[in-house]
């Protein structure tokens, strides 16, 4: 049996064996506007949904997509940003019976195409916005997709914004030609009775959304999460995290939803809770610290980047943040300072470190809201969940409490393996345990430490050394508002650590040599970074976190231009 040290340090209110029942994934949905129809559930800007509105339409899609031909198993792919559209589509491609497929709006056109062939995708529901329709139209013609469905982005918004925004914004909106492979979203809502036919599931096993990752190997591959994966994740969060009352969530959503983390963190868990989501089509700094003012949002999920972002904003004194009760942190490790300073300026408040990945439908692991919260931890196992850490050239070796390794997961969170790719499902789940690629140490408290991902990690002269605690050492520094670091090929170490620094204020007194003095004595000699460079930005993914896969691409073009 699997020794398990964080009982000891679970809040006693919370019980770890906890047993999920299995639901479709619809079920979310459907039992909250069974109970509370009335209550506010969608606001987008000042437009608003009661759960009530939002089944009526629901139902009605769902229809529509069974007369279009979607039955079990058939893939949708949703090519959205967050809007009620995506939200509708999202429940109503499953209770069609149908497979969620997300896909990111800023994803170019050959990496849309791969998602689609190997998906298997049939049906594809966008906007008719000028960053998308074009893209995916041309998708269209060299791809597999039987449908194109388009909806209007400003018929979404209230009067009098839909009137401004065909009026001022008309260069944002695309030009959608009539053809017999495109269906207007409205079309398909346009059914006397929302009379879809239900099907059968069987949450255990049925996939519902085939979630792409970059998984442990770097090669894009579909996540298969089932219906019992994302509903009985969303019920463990709910179960661990007991600051969230039914009916008194007040969630931005500024995450994206087609990310794994805002689909179940903002979607899944505050429709599950009655709660209402005040979405945001992308991140703005601006325009997030002004609703969260305006609305008195209560819980704010983010990457750090975003925590980041708001503490050097300029004038951020004259927002008031003080309706915030939970924000989580996840998609990246949460520096120690950021913490810190964010939790000082919003008292009351404790920033929730979690851990997971899209394989675990995401969540795995978090620090409690009530109860210790370990710096640079990311918690404790939620309910139902084991970690435990693994020798990395072996990984059906069980290591002591302090031995670093790799992460491995096992839960009824854990995916039911890729989509068409049994060989990397045998590699990556092994007697039932997720290997994550993350290594790091368990304390004897139960805590889980990340160190780095096994795949980031620098290789200095034979020594390890860890981008993660250089960039904790750099932004010790004052006058840091952002780092990332990567290694980089050395003659005679093999590898060296480089660091690309972004600056609060570019008229800072500070260069490169100022810089490594500052690290000296905060850092080994095998960590010490061989070259920093100063950046006005740095590249961020799609959720915003920090990217290092662009800066590792520019310097092996610098290498190879030289040579």
């Amino acid at each position: 049996m699997t020794e398990r040290p964080w009982l000891k340090s679970y809040p006693r209110t919370i019980r770890w064996d906890e047993r999920f029942e299995a639901k479709p994934l619809y079920s979310v949905f459907d039992d909250t506007a069974r109970e509370r129809p009335d209550a506010p559930y969608l606001d987008f800007f000042d437009k608003t949904y009661s759960y009530r509105e939002a089944s009526d339409l629901i139902a009605r899609l769902t229809k529509g997509l069974q007369d279009l031909g979607v039955i079990r198993g058939t893939k949708v792919g949703l090519f959205l940003p967050n809007c009620p559209q995506y939200v509708i589509g999202y429940y109503a491609i499953l209770k069609a019976g149908g497979i969620v497929v997300n896909y990111s709006p800023l994803y170019s056109v050959p990496e849309l195409l791969h998602q689609v062939e190997d998906s298997e995708t049939d049906f594809m529901i966008t906007l008719d916005l000028e960053a998308l329709y074009p893209k995916i139209k041309e998708v269209f013609d060299k791809s597999r997709l039987k449908k194109l469905i388009v909806g209007s982005f400003a018929g979404s918004l209230p009067f009098p914004k839909n009137w401004l925004f065909r009026l001022f914004k008309a260069k944002a909106i695309s030009k959608v030609p009539r053809h017999n492979d495109m269906i207007c979203l409205g079309q398909l809502l346009e059914n006397n009775d929302g009379s879809y036919r239900p099907v059968e599931i069987d949450p255990a096993e049925d996939v519902a959304v085939l979630q792409y990752t970059g998984g442990t190997t770097g090669v894009p591959k579909g996540a298969m999460l089932t219906h019992a994966n994302i509903y009985i994740n969303a019920k463990q969060i709910l179960a661990w995290d007991q600051s969230i009352e039914p009916g008194n969530v007040r969630m931005l959503g500024a995450l994206p939803l087609f990310h794994v983390f805002a689909m179940t963190v903002v979607l899944n868990v505050t429709t599950m809770s009655a709660g209402t989501i005040f979405l945001m089509p992308k991140f703005e700094l601006e325009g997030a610290l002004k609703l969260i003012a305006k609305k008195k949002i209560a819980q704010m999920p983010g990457v750090p980047t975003m925590y980041n972002a708001i503490l050097n904003h300029p004038k951020l004194s004259k927002y008031d943040l003080s309706s915030l009760q939970g924000c989580f942190s996840g998609g990246a490790p949460l520096p120690v300072k950021v913490k810190k300073r964010f939790e000082e300026l919003v008292k009351n408040v404790k920033v929730i470190e979690g851990y997971g990945l899209t394989e675990s439908s995401p969540v795995a692991a978090a620090n409690p809201t009530f109860g210790v919260n370990k710096p640079g931890s990311i918690g404790l196992p939620i309910p139902g969940t084991d970690i435990i850490v693994a020798d990395r050239e072996n990984p059906r070796k069980i290591l002591a409490r302090g031995e670093t390794g790799e992460i491995c997961i096992a839960g009824p969170q854990v995916m039911k393996g890729y989509w068409n790719r049994p060989a990397e499902t045998a590699s990556t789940i092994i007697d039932g345990r997720l290997r994550t690629g993350d290594i790091g140490y368990m304390d004897d408290d139960g805590y889980t430490f990340i160190i780095d991902r096994d795949k980031d990690m620098i290789l200095v002269g034979g020594f390890n050394a860890f981008p993660r605690q250089i960039e904790e050492a750099i932004y010790g520094h004052p006058a840091v508002k952002e780092v990332t670091v990567i290694g980089i090929p050395h003659d005679y170490l093999g590898e060296v650590p480089k660091a690309f620094v972004v600056l609060k204020n570019k008229d800072e007194n500070i260069d490169e040599e100022k810089l490594k003095d500052f690290l000296k004595s905060r850092l080994g000699k095998h960590e010490q970074p061989h070259e920093i460079e100063f950046r006005e930005t740095l590249p961020k993914t799609m959720i915003g976190k920090l990217s290092k896969k662009e800066l590792v691409a520019e310097e092996k073009a610098k290498r190879e231009q030289n040579n």
